[in-house]
């Protein structure tokens, strides 16, 4: 499996602020194209928005949850009600389905929803309290809204992996990762369930109060971090990147968050007010000085850029090696294991 290709240095700049008509805050937020967002806030709304935050559609029955609903890869939303049932609401026909309906009676509600785009898949996370403590756990649902697999305790000490659960997404390798607010933690396990790790305090040593949870190509962690005021970024591995600093463009309690990989546009949404401020992310030269300008192989757009040929001076993806005899003779490595090397050499 790929990991992290590249450690990568960010840079990022604001393209624009918005003030989103029909929320009163912007708690999270779904991508439907590189133009058109699914926002909500804490009252029950959630509007469909553009870049100039005007609203194209506005729903009135989401549950008072935080991450509370995303879109499939058909450009549907799919969305936890007042009720806290599942829904659909189809592009197409704007048909109202309900695919996952809850029971009333179980101590578990749901909380948060990923629909992945590579599988398919539902994420659903949930929590339910007792004696007034939280536990969570995630649930997988196939395409025919069957429960396959439940995430909840550490697959090696037992011990429960989540609190509150209260934002999950999923990256290119099938990680799960979950924005735990009570334990003050990101907890990523991989696609089997397996514990993998828990990045609990950015940088600056301060603890981490961890909402908006999102990905890019490169299987990044991007969140929103309440006490840096800032978007944290870490590779898929845990270890910390960079941030930016939302409060130096108005936005002091980052929540909602989204990352478009055809535009690398970040949309961080302000929990005190309907503010929406859009970022540009260029990723600039790695420590490796590897050039990244392309994350995917135009000739082979599935696959990873995941080797590099040194007298070429470019990034491949496996089948360019495969499939032709160009860089046959040449010396070409793994992006991560001579991304490794050049760190070894740097006493990094």
């Amino acid at each position: 499996r790929n990991r992290c290709l590249l450690s990568i240095m960010y840079r990022a700049v604001l393209q624009k602020s918005l003030t989103v008509s029909g929320v009163r805050e912007c708690l999270h937020i779904s991508r439907v194209t590189s133009d058109r967002v699914w926002i909500s806030d804490f009252d029950g709304n959630l509007i469909l928005t553009n870049t100039r935050g005007e609203e194209l559609d506005h729903l009135t029955d989401i549950g008072r949850v935080l991450g509370g609903h995303s879109v499939n890869s058909y450009g549907d939303l799919i969305y936890i009600d007042r009720n806290y049932n599942i829904n659909k609401l189809s592009t197409e026909n704007k048909e109202k389905t309900t695919i996952i309906k809850y029971n009333n009676t179980a101590p578990w509600g749901p909380e948060c929803v990923y629909s992945s785009p590579s599988t398919g898949h539902l994420l659903v996370a949930m929590t339910y309290c007792t004696n007034n403590k939280f536990t969570g756990k995630v649930v997988r649902y196939n395409s025919t809204r069957e429960n396959i697999q439940t995430i909840q305790h550490h697959n090696i000490t037992g011990q429960g992996l989540y609190s509150s659960p209260d934002y999950i997404t999923e990256n290119r390798n099938g990680d799960v990762i979950v924005s735990d607010s009570i334990r003050g933690a990101v907890v990523v396990t991989d696609r089997d369930g397996n514990y993998r790790f828990s990045y609990r305090r950015p940088q600056s040593g301060s603890g981490l109060a961890p909402q908006g949870i999102c990905t890019d190509a490169l299987s990044h962690i991007l969140v929103c971090d309440w006490d840096t005021q800032s978007v944290q970024m870490l590779d898929c591995d845990g270890h910390y990147l960079t941030e930016i600093k939302t409060s130096q463009h108005g936005i002091n309690t980052p929540y909602g968050l989204s990352y478009d990989e055809d535009t690398h546009l970040l949309w961080v949404g302000d929990y005190r007010h309907n503010t929406v401020n859009i970022y540009s992310v260029v990723h600039t030269d790695s420590l490796t000085g590897l050039p990244v300008e392309d994350f995917k192989c135009r000739k082979h757009p599935s696959r990873p850029l995941s080797q590099f040929c040194i007298p070429c001076d470019v990034t491949l993806c496996i089948m360019c090696i495969l499939t032709s005899g160009e860089h046959k003779k040449h010396d070409v490595r793994n992006v991560e294991k001579l991304f490794r090397e050049i760190h070894k050499e740097k006493g990094l």
